[in-house]
């Protein structure tokens, strides 16, 4: 784990919600990581970005905050790494610009995808495929919480040649709610 040892914790604490949820993998789940509540929460914004910078490979020229989540962590990690930041609609809007991404210009630069959750990866490759078609040179994927207990999100994502690195997996956030459970 990347993250400071607290940092888990504090995601785990108030993003972590039971109750039935379809994801948008179809799959169904008891527990569900509610990424607004800790990119909504200010501080807890503030430290995500930090702990995410430690994770942007050398190199990289843009982050790509895939909408909607990965667009609050893009901008935090933007104003941790001092790299421009683009906004990647899931599919380009149909007037004004009518670009797929806002912002920094992808086109030949080196990318990095950035993700809230990611479970099989299904919409990260999405729109990494949508970016490459704009130009992008992707090899990098980073995300708060990688969710999956077999690794499908990062094998999805290794099989269209990206590593994904995730500040968290989902260990780490059975780890920390066992801590605070036994204290």
């Amino acid at each position: 784990m990347t993250a400071p040892p607290d940092l888990a914790a504090r995601i785990d604490a108030i993003a972590r919600i039971t109750g039935q949820f379809t994801l948008r993998s179809g799959q169904q789940a008891t527990e569900y990581f509610d990424k607004y509540r800790f990119e909504a929460d200010p501080a807890l914004l503030v430290d995500v970005g930090a702990a995410l910078a430690a994770l942007v490979p050398e190199g990289t020229e843009v982050l790509a905050g895939l909408e909607l989540g990965g667009v609050p962590l893009a901008t935090a990690l933007s104003l941790h790494s001092g790299l421009p930041a683009a906004f990647v609609r899931k599919e380009a809007k149909t007037y004004g610009t009518c670009r797929l991404a806002e912002g920094a210009e992808v086109d030949g630069r080196r990318v990095l995808v950035v993700e809230d959750v990611v479970t099989t990866g299904g919409q990260v490759v999405t729109s990494i495929g949508q970016l490459r078609d704009a130009g992008a040179v992707i090899t990098h994927a980073v995300c708060v919480i990688d969710r999956s207990t077999g690794g499908e999100g990062a094998a999805a994502l290794a099989a269209v040649g990206v590593e994904l690195r995730p500040l968290l997996v989902r260990a780490d956030l059975d780890a920390a709610r066992a801590q605070a459970e036994s204290v």
